[in-house]
């Protein structure tokens, strides 16, 4: 993840986690970079398409995994979910966003959002 972010700076990464499920621990073994498919400024915006997604959810299964997160990167800013990000998420998948500051990682964050979309509470994350 962080050397997708740091490869797509100053525009926004995109891609999905996969790994396991245990109760309310998730535990990642795989991070699949993906297209940032946004048609408009990615320095601000990230989009990845329906189709990857799917496509991505049957290779997890596969490979006898899930897909556990979405991650995307915040160019010179801090690791937080945006009133966007709300808007476009699920509560099927945690959401993880990293900080890159002038290139580099600084921290990353993980949420949860709620099935009504309207707030996603940070989760523990541990990497």
């Amino acid at each position: 993840m962080v050397q997708h972010a740091k490869a797509a700076f100053p525009n926004e990464c995109c891609g999905v986690v996969f790994g396991v499920v245990d109760g309310d621990q998730k535990t990642g073994s795989l991070a699949i970079p993906m297209e940032n498919a946004y048609k408009g400024s990615q320095a601000d915006r990230y989009e990845i398409r329906q189709t990857e997604l799917l496509t991505a959810d049957e290779r997890a299964h596969k490979q006898g995994l899930e897909m556990i997160a979405i991650f995307h990167s915040h160019p010179d800013c801090d690791a937080y979910f945006s009133e966007t990000d709300l808007k476009n998420s699920s509560s099927w998948y945690s959401f993880v966003v990293l900080s890159i500051r002038a290139g580099e990682f600084s921290h990353a964050k993980s949420f949860l959002p709620n099935p009504e979309q309207t707030a996603a509470p940070e989760e523990e994350l541990v990497y």
